[in-house]
């Protein structure tokens, strides 16, 4: 997968996976982990079972890989938008919401399969995954916990906020389409208004 960078976390370009995560990543979203079998992932990758498993030692090894590639981008473009963005917690909780609704616009695939197929992971993977994923959370935790010991934000319950907008922008991935009615800047100042709102600022 290409490196994101702090200039570009905002651009989406399509996804350069390996034909297997790729194969996956498609016949995932499609029948999910449990309706694909290898021979599935070795027709849709060209190549055979036994070519998948030179590569895979099982299906769960693909799908961890899979996740966790997806959950990387997602920490990086995160890291990126708080890095590039002016210190005040207003700006970091801006740039830091805009990353996590593009993400979920423009890799909704991804991030729809990493959420269906969670309970998929075995122990040991989900446990890894969770780290990832709380650690992008604490983020968002942060910026508003510190907004809220500024002054800047009202909410009386910051981690209860922090999880509700986490939620609101997941839940974009479910029905958002780049040939939609809705344009890309007025779906972005719409949702950002409303997590403006959940946090307590006015638009």
């Amino acid at each position: 997968m290409n490196e994101v960078t702090m200039s570009d976390w905002r651009d989406y370009g399509p996804l350069d996976f390996p034909r297997i995560l790729d194969a996956a990543l498609r016949a995932f979203y499609e029948h999910g982990y449990h309706g694909t079998t290898t021979r599935d992932l070795a027709r849709r990758s060209g190549l055979s079972v036994p070519g998948v498993y030179h590569y895979y030692a099982s299906k769960q090894d693909i799908l961890v890989d899979l996740m966790m590639v997806v959950i990387d981008e997602l920490l990086t473009r995160s890291r990126d938008a708080l890095a590039g963005a002016p210190p005040e917690p207003r700006a970091q909780f801006d740039a830091l919401v805009e990353s996590l609704l593009r993400f979920h616009m423009y890799r909704r695939t991804g991030a729809m399969v990493s959420t269906a197929e969670l309970r998929s992971l075995e122990p040991g993977n989900r446990e890894r995954y969770v780290a990832k994923r709380d650690e992008q959370q604490r983020m968002l935790d942060d910026v508003i916990l510190t907004g809220v010991r500024d002054g800047v934000f009202t909410t009386p319950y910051p981690k209860d906020a922090s999880r509700a907008i986490a939620s609101l922008c997941v839940g974009v991935a479910s029905w958002y389409r780049p040939d939609g009615s809705l344009p890309v800047e007025a779906l972005l100042d719409r949702y950002l208004t409303i997590a403006r709102s959940i946090v307590g600022i006015g638009g």
